[in-house]
Protein backbone atom coordinates (compact mmCIF):
# COMPACT_ATOMS: atom_id res chain seq x y z
CA UNK A 1 0.00 0.00 0.00
CA UNK A 2 1.91 3.25 -1.16
CA UNK A 3 1.73 6.45 0.39
CA UNK A 4 2.86 9.93 -1.11
CA UNK A 5 3.69 12.78 0.68
CA UNK A 6 1.49 11.41 3.82
CA UNK A 7 2.03 12.26 7.30
CA UNK A 8 0.83 8.96 9.76
CA UNK A 9 -0.74 10.07 12.48
CA UNK A 10 -0.18 7.01 15.47
CA UNK A 11 -1.86 6.73 19.07
CA UNK A 12 -0.64 4.62 21.19
CA UNK A 13 -1.88 1.04 22.21
CA UNK A 14 -1.18 -2.62 22.02
CA UNK A 15 -0.63 -4.61 18.57
CA UNK A 16 -1.30 -8.25 18.11
CA UNK A 17 -1.72 -11.14 15.56
CA UNK A 18 -0.10 -13.38 13.17
CA UNK A 19 2.18 -11.54 10.10
CA UNK A 20 4.20 -12.27 7.02
CA UNK A 21 6.24 -9.87 6.14
CA UNK A 22 7.26 -8.87 2.62
CA UNK A 23 10.09 -11.51 0.95
CA UNK A 24 13.90 -10.11 1.83
CA UNK A 25 14.80 -7.35 -0.37
CA UNK A 26 18.57 -7.42 0.21
CA UNK A 27 18.23 -11.10 -1.40
CA UNK A 28 15.82 -10.48 -4.10
CA UNK A 29 17.90 -7.65 -5.19
CA UNK A 30 21.06 -9.99 -5.49
CA UNK A 31 18.78 -12.53 -7.34
CA UNK A 32 18.22 -9.95 -9.67
CA UNK A 33 21.97 -9.92 -10.51
CA UNK A 34 22.07 -13.01 -10.69
CA UNK A 35 19.86 -13.39 -13.27
CA UNK A 36 21.22 -10.93 -16.06
CA UNK A 37 24.78 -12.90 -15.48
CA UNK A 38 22.85 -16.29 -16.00
CA UNK A 39 23.04 -17.27 -19.51
CA UNK A 40 19.62 -18.73 -19.85
CA UNK A 41 16.25 -18.68 -17.82
CA UNK A 42 16.11 -18.09 -13.96
CA UNK A 43 12.90 -18.41 -12.11
CA UNK A 44 13.19 -16.14 -8.73
CA UNK A 45 10.45 -16.87 -6.82
CA UNK A 46 8.63 -15.07 -4.01
CA UNK A 47 10.28 -11.48 -5.17
CA UNK A 48 9.57 -8.41 -3.62
CA UNK A 49 7.60 -5.22 -4.69
CA UNK A 50 9.42 -2.20 -2.42
CA UNK A 51 11.03 0.74 -4.47
CA UNK A 52 14.30 -0.90 -4.17
CA UNK A 53 13.95 -3.94 -5.62
CA UNK A 54 11.95 -2.20 -8.19
CA UNK A 55 14.73 -0.71 -9.49
CA UNK A 56 17.02 -3.44 -9.35
CA UNK A 57 14.36 -5.33 -11.83
CA UNK A 58 14.83 -2.10 -14.02
CA UNK A 59 18.50 -2.10 -14.01
CA UNK A 60 18.87 -5.64 -14.97
CA UNK A 61 16.25 -4.77 -18.18
CA UNK A 62 18.58 -1.51 -18.92
CA UNK A 63 21.35 -4.19 -19.06
CA UNK A 64 19.94 -6.17 -21.32
CA UNK A 65 17.71 -8.91 -19.08
CA UNK A 66 13.83 -9.64 -20.23
CA UNK A 67 10.96 -10.18 -18.25
CA UNK A 68 9.43 -13.55 -20.07
CA UNK A 69 6.47 -13.76 -17.34
CA UNK A 70 5.81 -12.29 -13.76
CA UNK A 71 2.84 -13.38 -11.34
CA UNK A 72 2.57 -12.65 -7.46
CA UNK A 73 4.11 -15.56 -7.12
CA UNK A 74 7.30 -15.92 -9.07
CA UNK A 75 9.13 -13.92 -12.07
CA UNK A 76 11.04 -15.78 -14.75
CA UNK A 77 14.00 -13.54 -16.46
CA UNK A 78 16.24 -14.57 -19.80
CA UNK A 79 19.42 -13.43 -20.42
CA UNK A 80 22.58 -13.65 -22.38
CA UNK A 81 24.89 -11.70 -20.11
CA UNK A 82 25.60 -8.29 -19.88
CA UNK A 83 24.80 -6.33 -23.07
CA UNK A 84 23.31 -3.11 -22.35
CA UNK A 85 20.59 -1.85 -23.85
CA UNK A 86 20.54 1.89 -22.18
CA UNK A 87 23.74 4.33 -22.47
CA UNK A 88 22.88 4.97 -18.29
CA UNK A 89 21.06 2.24 -15.75
CA UNK A 90 18.82 4.18 -12.86
CA UNK A 91 19.49 3.14 -9.45
CA UNK A 92 16.54 5.07 -8.03
CA UNK A 93 17.72 5.56 -3.99
CA UNK A 94 19.43 1.99 -3.72
CA UNK A 95 22.56 2.26 -1.98
CA UNK A 96 22.77 -1.76 -2.56
CA UNK A 97 21.63 -1.07 -6.70
CA UNK A 98 24.44 1.48 -7.14
CA UNK A 99 27.25 0.05 -5.75
CA UNK A 100 26.07 -3.93 -6.95
CA UNK A 101 25.78 -3.34 -10.02
CA UNK A 102 28.52 -0.67 -11.41
CA UNK A 103 30.94 -3.82 -11.45
CA UNK A 104 28.38 -5.52 -13.27
CA UNK A 105 27.82 -2.76 -16.17
CA UNK A 106 31.13 -2.50 -16.55
CA UNK A 107 31.21 -5.89 -17.90
CA UNK A 108 30.45 -4.03 -20.84
CA UNK A 109 32.63 -2.64 -23.58
CA UNK A 110 30.26 0.15 -23.48
CA UNK A 111 30.34 3.42 -21.63
CA UNK A 112 27.33 3.51 -19.19
CA UNK A 113 26.45 6.46 -16.16
CA UNK A 114 25.07 5.20 -13.19
CA UNK A 115 22.62 7.58 -12.12
CA UNK A 116 20.06 7.82 -9.01
CA UNK A 117 18.04 10.35 -6.92
CA UNK A 118 17.17 11.85 -3.48
CA UNK A 119 19.61 10.35 -1.05
CA UNK A 120 21.39 8.36 -3.32
CA UNK A 121 22.98 11.22 -4.20
CA UNK A 122 24.85 12.27 -1.31
CA UNK A 123 25.64 8.66 -0.07
CA UNK A 124 29.77 8.71 -0.86
CA UNK A 125 30.81 5.74 -3.41
CA UNK A 126 34.11 5.20 -1.87
CA UNK A 127 37.03 3.35 -3.10
CA UNK A 128 35.34 2.63 -6.16
CA UNK A 129 37.67 4.18 -8.87
CA UNK A 130 40.85 2.60 -7.15
CA UNK A 131 39.37 -0.97 -7.46
CA UNK A 132 37.61 -1.14 -10.83
CA UNK A 133 40.90 1.41 -12.19
CA UNK A 134 42.72 -2.02 -11.39
CA UNK A 135 39.96 -4.25 -13.28
CA UNK A 136 40.74 -1.65 -16.10
CA UNK A 137 37.63 0.28 -16.14
CA UNK A 138 37.49 3.78 -16.13
CA UNK A 139 35.80 6.70 -14.78
CA UNK A 140 36.38 9.87 -16.36
CA UNK A 141 35.40 12.77 -13.89
CA UNK A 142 34.76 10.97 -11.16
CA UNK A 143 34.05 12.54 -7.53
CA UNK A 144 32.94 10.09 -5.91
CA UNK A 145 29.17 10.39 -5.68
CA UNK A 146 26.67 9.41 -8.09
CA UNK A 147 26.05 10.27 -11.07
CA UNK A 148 29.42 9.12 -12.93
CA UNK A 149 30.05 7.32 -15.99
CA UNK A 150 32.10 4.42 -16.10
CA UNK A 151 34.05 2.54 -19.54
CA UNK A 152 35.20 -1.14 -19.35
CA UNK A 153 35.39 -3.70 -20.14
CA UNK A 154 36.33 -4.88 -16.89
CA UNK A 155 39.02 -8.15 -16.65
CA UNK A 156 39.16 -10.58 -14.01
CA UNK A 157 42.31 -10.45 -11.78
CA UNK A 158 43.32 -10.71 -8.42
CA UNK A 159 43.13 -7.48 -6.63
CA UNK A 160 42.81 -6.14 -2.85
CA UNK A 161 39.39 -4.18 -2.08
CA UNK A 162 39.19 -2.36 1.49
CA UNK A 163 35.69 -3.07 2.27
CA UNK A 164 35.44 -1.00 5.47
CA UNK A 165 33.50 1.55 4.67
CA UNK A 166 30.67 -0.99 3.19
CA UNK A 167 30.37 -4.34 1.91
CA UNK A 168 27.92 -4.11 -1.11
CA UNK A 169 31.00 -3.38 -3.61
CA UNK A 170 32.56 -6.51 -2.73
CA UNK A 171 28.95 -8.30 -3.31
CA UNK A 172 29.56 -6.66 -6.87
CA UNK A 173 32.74 -7.38 -7.46
CA UNK A 174 31.85 -11.02 -6.59
CA UNK A 175 28.97 -11.41 -8.54
CA UNK A 176 30.53 -9.53 -11.79
CA UNK A 177 33.85 -11.61 -11.85
CA UNK A 178 32.20 -14.31 -11.17
CA UNK A 179 30.95 -13.80 -14.88
CA UNK A 180 34.00 -12.91 -16.75
CA UNK A 181 36.54 -14.85 -14.93
CA UNK A 182 38.75 -17.46 -16.98
CA UNK A 183 40.53 -18.88 -14.08
CA UNK A 184 40.67 -18.71 -10.69
CA UNK A 185 41.32 -14.93 -9.05
CA UNK A 186 41.87 -14.13 -5.44
CA UNK A 187 40.44 -10.76 -3.64
CA UNK A 188 42.08 -9.65 -0.64
CA UNK A 189 39.59 -8.00 1.36
CA UNK A 190 40.47 -5.80 4.17
CA UNK A 191 38.08 -4.39 6.96
CA UNK A 192 35.72 -6.01 5.89
CA UNK A 193 32.26 -4.96 8.10
CA UNK A 194 28.38 -6.52 7.28
CA UNK A 195 29.72 -10.21 6.84
CA UNK A 196 26.27 -11.62 6.97
CA UNK A 197 25.45 -9.51 3.69
CA UNK A 198 28.41 -11.12 1.95
CA UNK A 199 26.82 -14.69 3.09
CA UNK A 200 23.68 -13.77 1.62
CA UNK A 201 25.74 -12.70 -1.60
CA UNK A 202 27.84 -15.57 -1.54
CA UNK A 203 24.51 -18.20 -1.54
CA UNK A 204 22.33 -16.32 -3.91
CA UNK A 205 25.89 -17.27 -6.11
CA UNK A 206 25.60 -20.71 -5.24
CA UNK A 207 22.13 -20.80 -5.97
CA UNK A 208 23.32 -19.96 -9.85
CA UNK A 209 25.78 -22.38 -9.78
CA UNK A 210 28.63 -19.98 -9.08
CA UNK A 211 30.76 -21.46 -5.48
CA UNK A 212 32.81 -18.74 -4.39
CA UNK A 213 35.18 -19.61 -1.21
CA UNK A 214 37.19 -17.32 1.11
CA UNK A 215 39.42 -17.36 4.15
CA UNK A 216 37.80 -16.56 7.07
CA UNK A 217 36.52 -13.40 5.25
CA UNK A 218 39.81 -12.34 4.40
CA UNK A 219 40.49 -13.84 0.98
CA UNK A 220 37.76 -15.25 -1.35
CA UNK A 221 38.50 -17.15 -4.12
CA UNK A 222 36.59 -17.12 -7.47
CA UNK A 223 37.49 -20.33 -8.91
CA UNK A 224 35.23 -21.21 -12.41
CA UNK A 225 35.99 -24.85 -12.13
CA UNK A 226 34.13 -25.28 -9.17
CA UNK A 227 31.02 -23.73 -11.18
CA UNK A 228 28.24 -25.28 -12.36
CA UNK A 229 25.76 -24.80 -15.38
CA UNK A 230 21.99 -25.72 -15.81
CA UNK A 231 20.28 -23.61 -18.64
CA UNK A 232 17.21 -22.92 -15.33
CA UNK A 233 18.14 -21.50 -12.56
CA UNK A 234 15.31 -21.36 -9.23
CA UNK A 235 16.02 -18.81 -6.90
CA UNK A 236 14.03 -18.52 -3.59
CA UNK A 237 13.51 -15.51 -1.72
CA UNK A 238 13.19 -15.73 2.20
CA UNK A 239 11.15 -13.84 4.71
CA UNK A 240 12.72 -10.39 5.25
CA UNK A 241 14.30 -10.44 8.62
CA UNK A 242 14.64 -6.45 8.26
CA UNK A 243 10.99 -5.89 8.17
CA UNK A 244 10.26 -8.68 10.43
CA UNK A 245 12.38 -7.07 13.03
CA UNK A 246 10.11 -3.62 13.80
CA UNK A 247 6.88 -6.05 14.46
CA UNK A 248 8.70 -8.77 16.87
CA UNK A 249 9.84 -5.43 18.81
CA UNK A 250 5.81 -4.52 18.66
CA UNK A 251 5.17 -7.96 20.31
CA UNK A 252 8.34 -6.92 22.74
CA UNK A 253 7.24 -3.59 24.19
CA UNK A 254 3.25 -3.73 23.19
CA UNK A 255 1.46 -7.05 23.06
CA UNK A 256 2.15 -10.31 21.51
CA UNK A 257 2.59 -11.26 17.48
CA UNK A 258 3.67 -14.28 15.61
CA UNK A 259 6.06 -13.93 12.69
CA UNK A 260 5.26 -16.28 9.96
CA UNK A 261 8.10 -18.40 7.96
CA UNK A 262 11.56 -16.76 8.98
CA UNK A 263 13.87 -18.93 8.35
CA UNK A 264 16.27 -18.96 11.74
CA UNK A 265 18.76 -20.82 9.65
CA UNK A 266 18.98 -17.67 7.61
CA UNK A 267 22.30 -15.77 6.22
CA UNK A 268 20.24 -12.53 6.47
CA UNK A 269 22.60 -10.39 9.27
CA UNK A 270 19.03 -8.83 10.70
CA UNK A 271 18.45 -12.17 11.95
CA UNK A 272 19.95 -11.04 14.37
CA UNK A 273 17.21 -9.23 15.97
CA UNK A 274 16.67 -12.86 18.33
CA UNK A 275 19.47 -12.10 20.06
CA UNK A 276 18.78 -8.45 21.22
CA UNK A 277 15.22 -9.31 22.31
CA UNK A 278 16.51 -12.51 24.30
CA UNK A 279 19.60 -10.54 26.05
CA UNK A 280 16.58 -7.73 26.84
CA UNK A 281 14.07 -10.75 28.15
CA UNK A 282 11.76 -10.46 25.70
CA UNK A 283 9.37 -13.95 25.99
CA UNK A 284 10.12 -15.70 22.44
CA UNK A 285 8.45 -18.98 21.04
CA UNK A 286 10.10 -21.16 18.08
CA UNK A 287 7.17 -23.23 16.71
CA UNK A 288 9.11 -24.68 13.10
CA UNK A 289 9.93 -20.52 11.69
CA UNK A 290 6.98 -19.18 13.25
CA UNK A 291 8.69 -16.89 15.80
CA UNK A 292 6.34 -15.67 19.01
CA UNK A 293 7.41 -12.69 21.01
CA UNK A 294 5.39 -11.25 23.84
CA UNK A 295 5.69 -7.67 25.73
CA UNK A 296 7.28 -8.35 28.97
CA UNK A 297 9.64 -6.98 31.24
CA UNK A 298 12.47 -5.96 29.25
CA UNK A 299 15.63 -5.07 31.18
CA UNK A 300 19.10 -3.32 29.34
CA UNK A 301 21.45 -5.09 27.50
CA UNK A 302 24.26 -4.44 25.22
CA UNK A 303 24.28 -5.44 21.47
CA UNK A 304 26.95 -4.76 18.64
CA UNK A 305 25.38 -3.87 15.93
CA UNK A 306 28.31 -3.58 13.93
CA UNK A 307 27.23 -6.20 11.04
CA UNK A 308 23.61 -5.36 11.11
CA UNK A 309 23.42 -1.65 10.99
CA UNK A 310 19.62 -1.89 9.69
CA UNK A 311 18.73 -3.12 12.93
CA UNK A 312 20.19 0.43 14.77
CA UNK A 313 16.60 2.48 14.95
CA UNK A 314 14.44 -0.05 15.91
CA UNK A 315 16.75 -1.07 18.99
CA UNK A 316 16.58 2.37 19.73
CA UNK A 317 13.18 1.62 20.28
CA UNK A 318 13.16 -1.20 22.47
CA UNK A 319 16.25 -0.26 24.52
CA UNK A 320 14.08 2.99 25.12
CA UNK A 321 11.33 0.71 26.16
CA UNK A 322 13.86 -1.67 28.71
CA UNK A 323 14.98 -0.74 32.50
CA UNK A 324 18.00 0.27 32.82
CA UNK A 325 20.87 2.06 30.26
CA UNK A 326 21.50 0.23 27.54
CA UNK A 327 24.36 0.44 25.48
CA UNK A 328 24.56 -0.25 21.19
CA UNK A 329 27.96 -0.05 19.82
CA UNK A 330 28.40 0.22 15.91
CA UNK A 331 27.62 3.67 15.77
CA UNK A 332 30.71 4.44 12.71
CA UNK A 333 28.46 2.88 10.55
CA UNK A 334 25.25 4.76 10.83
CA UNK A 335 26.70 7.73 8.90
CA UNK A 336 26.28 7.18 5.32
CA UNK A 337 22.49 5.70 5.21
CA UNK A 338 19.05 7.31 3.71
CA UNK A 339 19.61 9.90 6.48
CA UNK A 340 23.00 10.61 8.88
CA UNK A 341 21.24 7.96 11.42
CA UNK A 342 23.68 9.52 14.18
CA UNK A 343 21.37 12.62 13.76
CA UNK A 344 17.82 11.10 13.10
CA UNK A 345 18.29 8.10 15.73
CA UNK A 346 19.17 10.98 18.61
CA UNK A 347 16.63 13.53 17.40
CA UNK A 348 14.18 10.66 17.15
CA UNK A 349 14.66 10.10 20.71
CA UNK A 350 14.98 13.26 21.84
CA UNK A 351 11.67 13.96 20.46
CA UNK A 352 10.73 10.90 22.55
CA UNK A 353 12.22 12.19 25.55
CA UNK A 354 13.88 9.32 25.84
CA UNK A 355 17.64 9.90 27.62
CA UNK A 356 20.73 9.39 24.85
CA UNK A 357 24.27 10.04 24.78
CA UNK A 358 26.98 9.11 22.38
CA UNK A 359 30.63 8.14 23.24
CA UNK A 360 33.19 6.96 20.81
CA UNK A 361 31.26 4.02 18.80
CA UNK A 362 28.36 3.46 21.37
CA UNK A 363 24.69 5.00 21.58
CA UNK A 364 23.65 4.85 25.08
CA UNK A 365 19.73 4.88 25.63
CA UNK A 366 18.02 4.88 29.26
CA UNK A 367 14.82 3.54 29.23
CA UNK A 368 11.14 5.26 30.18
CA UNK A 369 7.97 4.00 31.28
CA UNK A 370 6.26 5.63 28.36
CA UNK A 371 7.66 7.79 24.92
CA UNK A 372 6.67 11.22 24.81
CA UNK A 373 3.79 11.69 22.35
CA UNK A 374 5.82 14.43 19.57
CA UNK A 375 6.52 14.81 15.56
CA UNK A 376 8.67 12.78 14.29
CA UNK A 377 11.34 14.59 11.60
CA UNK A 378 11.99 11.05 9.66
CA UNK A 379 14.52 12.63 7.31
CA UNK A 380 12.80 10.61 4.83
CA UNK A 381 14.18 7.29 5.98
CA UNK A 382 12.47 4.85 5.64
CA UNK A 383 13.65 2.95 8.63
CA UNK A 384 13.20 5.54 10.61
CA UNK A 385 9.88 6.09 10.33
CA UNK A 386 9.03 2.49 10.93
CA UNK A 387 11.30 2.42 13.97
CA UNK A 388 9.49 5.66 15.34
CA UNK A 389 6.16 4.38 14.30
CA UNK A 390 6.51 0.87 16.93
CA UNK A 391 7.96 3.46 19.27
CA UNK A 392 4.68 5.20 18.90
CA UNK A 393 2.59 2.17 20.50
CA UNK A 394 4.40 2.87 23.86
CA UNK A 395 4.01 6.92 23.61
CA UNK A 396 1.47 8.91 26.37
CA UNK A 397 -0.32 11.17 23.58
CA UNK A 398 -0.55 11.00 19.91
CA UNK A 399 2.91 10.55 17.40
CA UNK A 400 2.34 12.22 13.74
CA UNK A 401 5.36 11.01 11.68
CA UNK A 402 6.21 13.41 8.58
CA UNK A 403 6.85 11.59 5.31
CA UNK A 404 5.42 8.34 6.00
CA UNK A 405 5.41 7.39 2.22
CA UNK A 406 9.56 6.88 2.93
CA UNK A 407 8.47 3.69 3.48
CA UNK A 408 7.98 2.39 0.31
CA UNK A 409 11.48 1.97 -0.53
CA UNK A 410 11.47 -0.93 1.15
CA UNK A 411 8.31 -1.92 2.91
CA UNK A 412 5.18 -0.75 1.38
CA UNK A 413 2.65 -2.27 3.28
CA UNK A 414 4.20 -1.39 6.38
CA UNK A 415 1.38 0.63 8.04
CA UNK A 416 -1.14 -1.85 6.16
CA UNK A 417 0.41 -4.30 8.15
CA UNK A 418 0.50 -2.25 10.79
CA UNK A 419 -2.90 -1.07 10.82
CA UNK A 420 -4.41 -4.70 10.35
CA UNK A 421 -2.71 -5.81 13.97
CA UNK A 422 -4.43 -3.43 15.76
CA UNK A 423 -2.09 -0.24 15.50
CA UNK A 424 -4.38 2.92 15.59
CA UNK A 425 -3.09 5.13 13.17
CA UNK A 426 -4.52 7.26 10.27
CA UNK A 427 -3.37 9.72 6.84
CA UNK A 428 -3.29 13.13 6.24
CA UNK A 429 -1.89 14.87 2.96
CA UNK A 430 1.71 16.57 4.04
CA UNK A 431 1.31 18.91 1.33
Amino acid sequence: MPYLNMKAIIEPGSIGGTLKPPPSKSMTQRAYAAALLHKGKTIIHNAGASDDEKAALQVIQQLGAKIIQQTADAIEILSNGVYPLSQSINCGESGLSARLFTPIAAISGQEISIVGKGSLLRRPMDGIKDVLSALNVTLPGFNGYLPFTLQGPLKARSIKVDASDSSQFLSGLLFALSACVTEQVNIEVTGLKSRPYIDLTLDVLAQSGRTITHNNYKEFYINPALFTYNETNEINIETDWSSAAYFLVAGAIAGEITIENVLTTSKQADKAILEVLRIAGAEIVNDNDNITVKSSNLVAFEFDATHCPDLFPVVAILASCCYGESCIRGVHRLFHKESNRVVSITEMLQDFAVPWSVEDDTLFITGVPHLQGTVIDCYMDHRIVMAASIGALRANGRVDIIHAESVNKSYPGFFKDFILYKAKCIFIDDL
